[in-house]
């Protein structure tokens, strides 16, 4: 009963936040505060499912006004988990062929994320050197996720190297995020669904990584946050947590 409640109830807040998104899009379409905004309302949602959310900073007043943001991206519960982080002034980027999905994509496209043509490998240095001139002009920061894709329950999975060179080329700084696991957290007939623990870590200036070393450099920092990943889903989720539902096969020697 309480699973069938909730799902009502999410399905009328997505109704509320898509006519509010609508609204506010077309009133101030491609606002740099657009997404901050609606990914506040989908925040609530974590009181709807039952998740307590605990934002910390490791040096908040020491954060760039400007950055490019990285973050763990382990299912659908991001959507309200990590919105709790998100700073004014941050959008995505997503592929141009998103704009065509009805609805979704016009509102993506108003809302004032960046949409970029990764249709082609041999253009990929024009689609970096396009997307940080936009970082730069429209003063943004840029949420990205170095995964690529979301991560199940199967640990952080490798980075690829998309976010740190556009990072190096909009001479914009990194900023780690790490969210506890959510994996089999959630369950809908279960009044108290737990606790999530998102931390903003200190900024990391990847312009003085020399380019023999980037990859490198990537490698450290995965596994500095898949580390603390594993910290965090232990301390939230207390006996519950183990390391199976944050770390990878690798670092776990399998």
């Amino acid at each position: 009963m309480l699973a069938f409640i909730r799902i009502v109830l999410m399905l009328v807040a997505l109704i509320v936040i898509f006519v509010i998104s609508c609204l506010y899009s077309l009133i101030r379409p491609r606002h740099r505060d657009s997404v901050y905004r609606f990914g506040r309302m989908f925040a609530w949602f974590s009181f709807l499912v039952g998740l307590k959310v605990e934002v910390r900073y490791k040096d908040k007043a020491s954060l760039p006004k400007q950055a490019v943001y990285i973050s763990n991206h382990q299912s659908n519960c991001d959507m309200v988990t990590l919105p709790y982080a998100l700073r004014p002034g941050t959008v995505t980027i997503g592929k141009k062929s998103l704009v065509w999905i009805p609805l979704f994509g016009q509102i993506y496209w108003l809302s004032g994320n960046i949409l970029i043509n990764r249709d082609k490998g041999s253009r990929a240095a024009e689609t970096l050197r396009q997307s940080a001139k936009k970082i730069r002009q429209r003063h943004l920061s840029v949420w990205m996720f170095p995964e690529g894709t979301r991560s199940y329950g199967k640990g952080l999975l490798p980075f690829k190297a998309g976010a740190f060179h556009l990072a190096r080329a909009a001479k914009e700084k990194i900023v780690p995020v790490c969210c506890s696991s959510t994996y089999q957290q959630v369950k809908l007939n279960r009044w108290n669904n737990g606790r999530v623990i998102v931390e903003v870590g200190e900024s990391i200036d990847c312009s003085q990584w020399r380019k023999p070393e980037v990859r490198t450099e990537i490698q450290n920092l995965h596994q500095m946050m898949e580390q603390r990943i594993c910290e965090l889903t232990i301390e939230a989720r207390g006996n519950a947590a183990d390391y199976s539902h944050c770390m990878s096969a690798e670092v776990k020697g399998v």
